[in-house]
């Protein structure tokens, strides 16, 4: 597979899965962990803008910074992906290789298909049926963004795409519903 190259000053919808379906997540104090080595490897190359942690696969939203070279982006991934799956089998005995293959990533080139990852991000956990509201799933970045408490996410530039928080929250509901009504008719 042919991945696409980060560049600065771009977005991108990373995503990864656990190798052989396995899950990623085990414990809830692995879903905290995974976020704080996020920060402490990727802040000084980039900014995530939204995110979700599911317990064997996860989505993240990012805007790579300026000046940051495709060196640098690479290797802050590494360093990430690197520590986080050496602290999960040591923790649990395991070896090998915890994620599935290399992250997957796709250059995003409009707003409309920003605004639209954004929602599906949130409503993954929905989607997959963890949560039947995707505002109770905690290991997403929605309720950051609607909050006012201190974060290191984009949440003034998410809330410009919908221009305002009513809004960013209405879109999410509104898709939600047409998930649940998915899902039920499957």
């Amino acid at each position: 597979m042919k991945y696409e190259v980060l560049i600065e000053d771009s977005f991108y919808h990373l995503y990864n899965c656990g190798n052989n379906k396995e899950n990623i997540f085990i414990e809830e104090q692995n879903y905290m962990y995974f976020l704080k080595l996020s920060k402490k490897h990727l802040s000084k190359t980039l900014d995530i803008l939204a995110y979700c942690l599911l317990k064997n696969h996860f989505h993240l939203l990012i805007k790579t910074k300026e000046n940051s070279t495709t060196k640098e982006l690479s290797q802050s991934f590494s360093n990430l992906f690197n520590a986080y799956s050496k602290s999960i089998n040591k923790k649990y005995g395991r070896s090998g290789s915890l994620f599935k293959d290399r992250f997957s990533r796709i250059k995003l080139d409009n707003e409309a298909y920003l605004k639209n990852l954004i929602l599906y991000i949130h409503l993954n956990p929905t989607h997959h049926e963890f949560v039947n509201d995707f505002r109770l799933y905690k290991h997403s970045s929605f309720n950051s963004i609607v909050s006012n408490k201190p974060t290191s996410l984009l949440r003034e530039y998410v809330l410009s795409i919908f221009e305002n928080r009513q809004n960013f929250i209405d879109a999410h509901q509104i898709r939600e519903v047409h998930i649940l009504e998915s899902i039920t008719l499957e």
